[in-house]
């Protein structure tokens, strides 16, 4: 007998509930199992939804481990609050010193500077062409500063051998090396007491004195320690360069008193002398003189800015580094700001912001470098050391408006940070419109200001200028394995230049480290800073 209709669909209803069940299971199977049939080469077709997210957080996290081997790592941000206190800022700036340095050590070793992007090393002119290793001997007193210990000690133990003459090739500018190679080892010296870096020190300076071989003891500007051959350059005309030949004394002096041997405090006397008996054309000092005996002056261009600056810098600092002893350079100074004051100081409308222009014979150019900007911070470092009140208060006051009118270069530009060089004319005041000077190439001079209006003054604008740079650099100047400069201001994602200068070491991170210092670090009543911002101690009577 049949089944009746309603026992039909009860046994119909159990097989499909069976093949459900069946299916059901199939899909739950371990991998070992089912997956077996749906695996493909090189595939798996996954069904579950927590499956599929948990191999797309192992792609990603592969992926960014083969990134983080092909870049550098970024450097870390502080743990204290970068934005709010001095000490996390100064911290910050150490991991941009190690960034920065790691990425020399590891792209560019023993080379002059770093190509940050394209990770390689890279040479300028005043170098020659050999590697000297610039950026670490330049970077040393800074690490040794800032307590980068394991660092330091690879630089020091890279100096140990390195030997300047015979890693040197080509046509070195004298000037460089002295503020650099000497200067650099000298500091190391003065901070450490290690006796290899003041013997060192004097080999590099030794090498160089065929420059002062002249009839007037002015010396050339570029040598060849191959050859041992010097000359002036040869878009000078035949002359030598105020800032070049002026800048010696502080390091020779320094070397001489040191050592003993006073073949280097000779030679920089000698210059010194032979400008101490030339007329000033109403007291002013013409960037170029002649390599004749007696020397005359070139063509009447007078600047605080390039191929003049550290002229006035060191007969200055000369006073302070002697424990004010050598009266000469202080009174030299002096009458040289005298003049300068006197027929180069402008004041622009309606801002009224001060500046040192150019002038050519009586004819002014109403523009100011960012090289030039260190003059507010030598005015500073006099009225610090000045005895007599009322000359303090007024180098106190052109410190600070000289301050603030680079400042003013840095604010009005889209980057934050300031041209090459700026003009004031009718139309523009602390701005460029002139495309060849609205680069930046990591210059230190400004912050250098800002860092002795710090340690005089307090005000805590300074502090917070200088941290303003700061981010800007991490925005704007940071590349894979270091910073680099900026080939324009104004460019609201401005090209970088691909460069990391050596002097980023020597003077903007370690402006950038004591401005958010306490006052003993390098106090400046020990300490004298040449014009590549080397440390030196101040000699006692």
């Amino acid at each position: 007998m049949g089944l009746r209709s309603h026992e039909q669909l009860v046994v119909c209803v159990g097989v499909m509930f069976l093949l459900t069940v069946c299916i059901t299971a199939f899909f739950f199977l371990p991998s070992g199992g089912a997956d077996l049939y749906f695996r493909e080469e090189n595939t798996v077709h996954v069904r579950d939804a927590f499956i599929r997210e948990e191999l797309r957080r192992k792609e990603q996290e592969e992926l960014r481990k083969k990134a983080e081997e092909a870049i550098p790592i970024p450097i870390p941000k502080p743990e204290i609050g970068a934005a709010d206190d001095a000490e996390g800022r100064r911290i910050f700036v150490k991991q941009m010193i190690k960034f920065s340095w790691d990425g020399y050590r590891k792209y560019a070793w023993g080379e002059n500077e770093l190509r940050p992007n394209s990770r390689s090393g890279h040479s300028s002119s005043i170098f020659g062409y050999g590697k000297t290793g610039a950026t670490i001997i330049d970077a040393i007193d800074t690490l040794y500063i800032v307590g980068l210990k394991e660092e330091y000690k690879d630089a020091r133990e890279w100096i140990s051998h390195f030997d300047f003459k015979e890693a040197a090739k080509g046509d070195l500018s004298v000037f460089e090396t002295n503020i650099r190679f000497t200067g650099g080892l000298l500091s190391a010296y003065a901070l450490t007491g290690d006796k290899m870096f003041l013997k060192k020190a004097e080999e590099v300076a030794t090498v160089l004195l065929p420059a002062f071989d002249t009839p007037s003891g002015i010396p050339y500007s570029l040598i060849d320690l191959q050859t041992g051959r010097a000359k002036t350059y040869s878009w000078a005309s035949g002359k030598a360069i105020l800032s070049e030949y002026g800048s010696i004394q502080l390091e020779f002096d320094y070397l001489s008193n040191l050592t003993g041997n006073p073949v280097f405090a000779e030679k920089a006397n000698k210059i010194r002398d032979v400008l101490t008996s030339m007329e000033k054309p109403e007291g002013l000092y013409p960037i170029y003189i002649s390599m004749d005996n007696p020397p005359r002056w070139g063509q009447h261009l007078f600047s605080m800015g390039a191929m003049a600056d550290s002229w006035y810098e060191y007969l200055l600092k000369q006073w302070i580094s002697t424990g004010k002893t050598d009266d000469r350079t202080k009174r030299e100074y002096e009458e040289a700001m005298f003049a300068m004051e006197k027929r180069m100081l402008f004041k622009s409308e309606p801002s009224n912001l001060w500046y040192f222009a150019k002038m050519n014979g009586n004819r002014v150019e109403h523009s100011f470098e960012h090289l030039a900007c260190f003059c507010g911070g030598m005015a500073v470092l006099h009225s610090m050391n000045e005895p007599n009140r009322t000359i303090s208060e007024h180098y106190l006051t052109l410190g600070k408006e000289i301050g603030h009118t680079c400042h003013e270069s840095y604010s009005r530009s889209t980057t934050g940070i300031g041209p090459e060089s700026f003009q004031f004319t009718s139309s523009i005041e602390a701005k460029t419109e002139r495309r060849q000077d609205s680069y930046y190439i990591l210059r230190p001079e400004v912050v250098e200001t800002w860092f002795y209006l710090w340690r005089a003054t307090k005000d805590e604008k300074y502090r917070q200028w200088a941290w303003d740079h700061v981010q800007n650099l991490e925005k704007y100047a940071k590349g894979a394995a270091g910073y680099s400069g900026i080939r324009n201001v104004y460019d609201s994602a401005p090209e970088q230049d691909d460069v990391q200068q050596s002097f980023l070491f020597a003077e903007l991170f370690k402006y950038l480290y004591l401005i958010f210092s306490d006052d003993s670090v390098l106090s400046l009543d020990q300490w004298v800073f040449n014009t590549e911002a080397h440390p030196f101690r101040i000699r006692r009577p």
